[in-house]
C-alpha cells in the first residue's frame, strides 16, 4: 500500500522526526491561506502522485512570492503529470502540498527495506541524495553503504557509528543523525513499514537535517493492525479492479497480458503465469482466490477478471485442498451465467471432490473446456485464444 508524500510526513512526523512545515490543497481554494501558514518568503509547490520523478516532470517548483504560488498552484493542479515511472500515460494530479522552502547546504539519501537477505531490516545510505539510487548503485556502487539492524537489539551506538561514518556526520550533525536513525527504525518497525525512502535528507544552511521528501509503503498484509492507515488511500490512485478484489479478500495485480487467470494458491498462481508464457502467451493477472472461497467470491473474481478489456480467456486452475473443487465448480457455473462469460474458458480441477466438480461442470452444458493437468489447460486456453 503506497501513500503521498504529505500523508507520510504527517506519520514520521509523530515520531519525532524533523520534517519541513506544510500544507495540502484538495482543491485551488484558500491558496493564500495555506501559503501563509507555511513560510512568509520562500516556498516550495509540490504535484502529489504515487511516482517518483516529480521534480523533472514539472512537478515540483520553488516560489519566492504568494502571487507565484497561486501561478504554480493553478498549473500544477490539474496537469497529467508524466515522470519515468508513470509511463507515457502520465498521472492526474488532483492533490497539491505547499512546503516551506528550506537553505538546503547538502543532499543525502537515506531508505529502510526488509532485507530478505539478511532477514532484518536495513538502512541504506548515501551521500549522493537528490538523484536516482538506481543510478548511484550502477554508477559508484562505493558510495552505497547498508547497515542491518539486530530486531533484538535495535539501532546500536555502533549502528550510529556506521551510518554517520556513511554520510559524513560528525559533531552536532552526528547527535541529529543518532536520534533521527533511532526514530525512523521505531517508525518503519511500529508502522510496518516495507519501505521508507528519505531522498533527498538535507543539511540545512543552518546546520539541522530535514527531511525534504519521503515515500512509504506498508505492508498489506499488517494493515488489519492500522485501521487508521487504510483511511490514507487514494483510489484516483489505484486500479479499480484491484480496489474491488481487496474489498472481498482477494489477491489481485493486474499485468499486461491476454489470459486471465484464476487460481488457488500463491505459488500455484505463479507456476500458471510461468506456464502461460511457456505456451506463447502472456497472464493478464495474479489472482488468487484463497484457500477457502465461496460461490459468492469465485464470482466476483470472474467480474473482475473480465473488467479488463484485454483478456481474451481465461484459465481456472484449483488444487482442491482445503477448497472443495465442487464449490470452486459451482461458482464457475454461477459466474458463466450473472456474468455472460463470452471468451474461451478452460477449467483445470484436481483435489478434494474432484470427480463431483467435473460432473457440475459437465452437466451445466456451458461451453467450457476441461483440462486434465496444468501442462494441458495452459495448451488449450493458448489454442483457444
Amino acid at each position: 500500500m503506497n501513500i503521498h508524500e504529505y500523508q507520510a510526513k504527517a506519520i514520521l512526523k509523530n515520531f519525532n522526526v524533523p520534517v519541513p512545515k506544510g500544507e495540502i490543497l484538495l482543491s485551488k481554494d484558500n491558496i493564500l491561506e495555506a501559503a501563509k501558514n507555511v513560510s512568509d518568503n520562500l516556498w516550495v509547490v509540490k504535484a502529489q502522485i504515487h511516482a517518483g520523478g516529480r521534480g523533472k516532470g514539472g512537478g515540483v517548483k520553488i516560489a519566492k512570492s504568494l502571487e507565484e504560488v497561486e501561478t504554480l498552484v493553478d498549473e500544477i493542479m490539474g496537469m497529467q503529470l508524466i515522470t519515468h515511472q508513470t509511463g507515457p500515460e502520465g498521472k492526474k494530479v488532483r492533490r497539491v502540498y505547499i512546503e516551506e522552502g528550506s537553505n538546503i547546504s547538502d543532499e543525502l539519501y537515506l531508505s529502510l527495506l526488509v532485507d530478505r537477505q539478511s532477514s532484518q531490516v536495513s538502512f541504506i545510505v548515501s551521500t549522493e541524495g537528490g538523484v536516482n539510487i538506481e543510478e548511484v548503485a550502477e554508477e559508484t556502487p562505493e558510495k552505497i553503504t547498508t547497515v542491518s539492524i539486530d530486531p533484538d537489539a535495535g539501532v546500536t551506538d555502533d549502528d550510529v557509528e556506521n551510518l554517520s561514518s556513511a554520510l559524513n556526520l560528525d559533531g552536532d550533525l552526528k547527535a541529529q543523525g543518532s536520534d533521527l536513525f533511532r526514530s525512523l527504525y521505531t517508525a518503519f518497525v511500529e508502522s510496518d513499514m516495507s519501505l521508507l525512502e528519505i531522498n533527498p535528507l538535507v543539511i540545512t544552511g543552518e546546520n539541522n537535517i530535514i527531511c525534504l521528501d519521503a515515500k512509504v509503503n506498508f505492508d498489506s498484509n499488517a494493515l488489519f493492525r492500522h485501521p487508521e492507515y487504510q483511511e490514507l488511500i487514494d483510489p484516483s490512485e489505484e486500479d479499480e479492479a484491484e480496489l474491488k478484489a481487496s474489498e472481498f479478500g482477494l489477491s489481485y495485480i493486474k499485468l499486461d497480458g491476454n489470459i486471465g487467470c484464476l487460481v488457488n494458491g500463491a505459488g500455484l498462481a505463479m507456476a500458471t503465469m510461468d506456464i502461460i508464457k511457456l505456451y506463447g502467451a502472456e497472464p493478464a493477472n495474479f489472482l488468487d482466490v484463497g484457500g477457502a472461497a465461496t460461490k459468492e467470491l469465485v464470482t466476483e473474481a470472474f467480474k473482475i477478471i473480465l473488467s479488463d478489456k484485454n483478456v481474451e480467456g481465461i484459465l481456472v486452475n484449483i488444487f482442491g485442498g482445503i477448497m472443495r473443487c465442487d464449490v470452486v465448480a459451482e461458482g464457475i457455473i454461477s459466474a458463466a451465467n450473472e456474468v455472460n462469460i463470452s471468451v474461451p474458458l478452460v477449467v483445470r480441477l484436481e483435489g478434494t471432490n474432484v470427480d463431483l466438480g467435473k460432473k457440475i461442470i459437465e452437466d451445466s452444458d456451458l461451453s467450457i473446456i476441461s483440462a486434465s493437468d496444468l501442462d494441458d489447460a495452459s495448451k488449450k486456453i493458448t489454442e483457444a485464444i
